[in-house]
């Protein structure tokens, strides 16, 4: 079962910012256009999680007062929840005092740092299956200058040890703030402990921590001057380009309004291609016209079950479909419901513009790919490039694509 939910410790004191945080928790300080979080949420909702929890301490009712904000800034829905710690109780026990709300398996944020690295590795059906007895794997980053943070010693992708800071100047391999528990976890808390010097360097003893290094971006806002370039350089690297895919046709072969599962045949390179704009850091959509629910085949709640299946299969690849639009209705539908005209369905825009609202997203920097004429006309209709594929490997097809529309992530 893929996991969808994210627990997210936001009850630092955030004392090294001084005035910043004295009335504001940390992670709601603005950078750029929103409060760090919303970022942060923004990075989560790629990957199809859908239940938030908030780990609160310090400033919480500044946070339970921010929620309304953030909920609003959520490209798509997510249930955003607060687990509030009864005394100052450290980043495991903040942990211990969520155990009730917890999923069997989650992911785990730091609130004051961001790791731009693919969540598809801790996130994958198929990971979890293959790690039984390991409680937890959290994502790396090498960093030449490690001396802020404490290091971490591998074997393999196994970790057998965290050490103190090095020497400033010296390289070290440290935690990105990146985690995914099992919810066994908790056992090994306290009521007050700290998950870094507590917790984890216990569970690298007794060879349940596995850790991947990534070479994304990262950032901590817990330094003034760290704050200060996050104001700048995290709009521009989390502003990304997009590629919108029509489904059937395009990602699937199309057998004639496919709702389930056991009709569903990717397309040759349909993974790769997802896969491969997912890490040249771009957004990957789906709009598609669904009238086979205006047809009766099939009902919305099939539709919205294959798409999660399609994300779990991508994820597993090592992609993530961002989010999708579909149109349910056609003006000669044989379900009342459903008869009617939308601007969602193709050659209309509607499905387009609204991810581009919903996403913030320049469509100058965006292409579509779809089989047919609609296809092209909704994307030129808002604004997007259109490129019709003929068919075969549509990696192949892509690759140039994302070559032509400059996909590479800024240095």
């Amino acid at each position: 079962m893929t996991i969808r939910q994210c627990a997210i410790l936001v009850g630092g004191l955030g004392t090294r910012l001084g005035l910043a945080t004295a009335t504001t928790p940390k992670p709601l300080l603005t950078v750029g256009d929103r409060p760090f979080l919303a970022w942060l949420l923004r990075e989560v909702a790629r990957y199809g999680i859908i239940d938030v929890l908030l780990l609160t301490g310090h400033l919480s009712d500044v946070l339970r007062a921010g929620l309304q904000d953030l909920s609003d800034r959520l490209p798509r829905a997510m249930t955003l929840s607060v687990s509030e710690e009864p005394v100052r109780a450290g980043t495991g026990g903040a942990l211990h005092h969520a155990r009730e709300h917890l999923h069997d398996r989650f992911l785990l944020l730091n609130g004051d740092s961001l790791f731009d690295c693919d969540l598809s590795p801790l996130l994958a059906p198929e990971a979890l299956v293959a790690e039984p007895g390991v409680m937890g794997r959290l994502m790396l980053r090498r960093l030449p200058d490690a001396s802020r943070y404490g290091v971490v010693e591998m074997s393999g992708d196994r970790v057998t040890a965290f050490r103190e800071r090095p020497a400033p100047g010296l390289p070290g391999l440290i935690n990105g703030g990146v985690y995914r528990f099992d919810r066994r976890i908790v056992d090994r808390t306290a009521a007050v402990c700290s998950l870094e010097r507590d917790v984890l360097p216990g569970l690298a003893r007794d060879g349940l921590l596995r850790g991947t290094e990534s070479k994304g971006w990262f950032i901590d806002i817990g330094v003034p001057p760290d704050l200060e370039r996050a104001q700048s350089e995290l709009p521009r690297r989390l502003t990304r380009p997009a590629l919108f895919l029509d489904r059937d046709g395009v990602c699937n072969i199309d057998h004639g309004w496919v709702g389930t599962r056991e009709r569903f045949e990717w397309v040759p390179g349909a993974k790769a291609a997802i896969r491969m704009a997912h890490a040249r850091g771009w957004h990957v959509f789906i709009v598609t016209n669904q009238s086979g629910v205006a047809r009766g085949l099939y009902d919305e709640a099939a539709v919205q079950a294959l798409h999660r299946w399609m994300l779990d299969e991508l994820l597993q690849s090592g992609g993530t479909i961002d989010d999708v639009r579909y149109c349910p209705f056609h003006p000669e539908a044989a379900v009342p419901a459903y008869r009617r005209s939308s601007s969602w369905r193709k050659p209309e825009p509607g499905m387009i513009l609204d991810v581009l609202r919903a996403w913030a997203l320049d469509p100058r920097r965006c292409a579509l790919i779809g089989d047919q004429a609609t296809d092209m006309a909704a994307a030129a209709a808002a604004g997007v490039a259109g490129h019709l594929f003929p068919g075969g490997d549509l990696a192949a097809f892509v690759r140039p694509i994302l070559d032509s529309h400059g996909a590479e992530q800024p240095a």
